[in-house]
């Protein structure tokens, strides 16, 4: 692929400039129409599952010290609370009675789509010599994704003024609520091989699961996986064992290059995990200057693939395992939200 006007080099391996000098879809751009038509065909039963956690849960800022729930406050309605409103205040001949809400939302607290503007690199795509911050296909940190300095200007806990800080040109999720982010989806059970263990699967692992469970990834399909993660969050009942979530549970080993061919090569169109990030966290050590995010790195900065975390997956698997499928209609469109690198969704799978 020939240079853009945004950079002279790309990352090696990476899609950039595949789709269009201008593209920020990346591999979304895989969900053709014969996709959403593949999905619709694994309709059979016209069962739904609701993939999200409840947006309280994991609870707490365990997972992520930055991340905290959903704050839910009433609005203000004649200077009083707009929670159980009585309009024959107002209007003696009215009998509504009106509720009306707000909310503190931290975008990536539960189940989550990350957009493509979450993580980029330090990368000399200028090739000068020097790096920069720069996201999928070429756009800049400071450019077209821009933030505030201060940290008065930024936080979501406490009293904080009511006014936007950063202005996120390119990448936003807003690009996934366009698409509508609806296809096929895949289904891989870790939790079927590892049970409630930690496990780092690598490309071997995987591979053995996928001919173990007689599935067959293809272009444009979007991958689950199955961990068990989400359920234990459910069963701690928003009292999240910090401890005991760090040592259960498989995770995808982001320091396997074959795993990260792998992604490239199987043409996915975006990869989805019950777990916290999809990817073991912290990560294998590796040797000089590295992404402590591997496999965001790949996926988000290099091939454009969009990682959704936090989903809620078992009573979804454990269906299909009983019916003996793996493959299922996905829809899972994020908040339409301008300049959001990330968004909360509550996707839907359909058998």
């Amino acid at each position: 692929m020939a240079a853009s006007s945004r950079w002279k080099r790309r990352p090696k391996g990476s899609t950039w400039g595949d789709f269009g000098e201008n593209d920020q879809l990346g591999r979304l751009n895989l969900l053709t129409p014969e996709k959403v038509r593949q999905g619709v065909a694994e309709v059979r039963e016209g069962i739904a599952f609701c993939l999200s956690l409840p947006l309280d849960i994991p609870g707490g800022n365990v997972l992520n010290p930055r991340r905290f729930p959903p704050v839910l406050r009433p609005t203000l309605r004649n200077g009083k609370p707009n929670m159980n409103y009585v309009v024959a205040r107002d209007d003696p001949n009215a009998t509504d009675v009106i509720n009306d809400d707000a909310v503190i939302l931290h975008l990536q607290y539960s189940t989550q789509w990350d957009s493509l503007a979450h993580v980029g690199q330090l990368f000399d795509a200028d090739d000068d010599g020097a790096p920069e911050p720069v996201f999928y296909n070429g756009f800049r940190g400071g450019k077209e994704i821009i933030g505030p300095s201060s940290p008065d200007d930024a936080g979501a806990i406490g009293t904080v003024p009511a006014k936007t800080t950063t202005a996120v040109h390119a990448l936003g999720v807003e690009n996934m609520a366009v698409k509508c982010v609806q296809g096929r989806g895949v289904m891989i059970d870790l939790h079927a091989e590892f049970g409630g263990a930690r496990q780092l699967v690598g490309y071997e692992q995987l591979m053995r699961i996928l001919d173990k469970q007689a599935i067959v990834v293809e272009t444009g399909d979007m991958v689950c996986l199955h961990t068990g993660f989400s359920q234990m969050l459910l069963d701690m009942k928003g009292q999240p064992n910090a401890q005991v979530l760090n040592d259960s549970c498989a995770a995808l080993d982001g320091r396997d290059a074959k795993l990260l061919n792998w992604i490239t090569d199987s043409g996915l169109a975006a990869l989805i995990a019950d777990n916290y990030a999809v990817e073991a966290l912290p990560p294998g050590p590796c040797t000089g200057s590295c992404a402590t995010l591997p496999l965001h790195e790949h996926c988000l900065f290099k091939l454009g693939v969009n990682l959704g975390e936090l989903w809620y997956l078992t009573e979804l698997a454990n269906w299909l395992a009983a019916n003996k499928r793996y493959r299922f209609l996905l829809t899972a469109p994020p908040l339409r939200l301008r300049g959001a690198v990330g968004s909360p969704s509550t996707p839907v799978a359909t058998v």
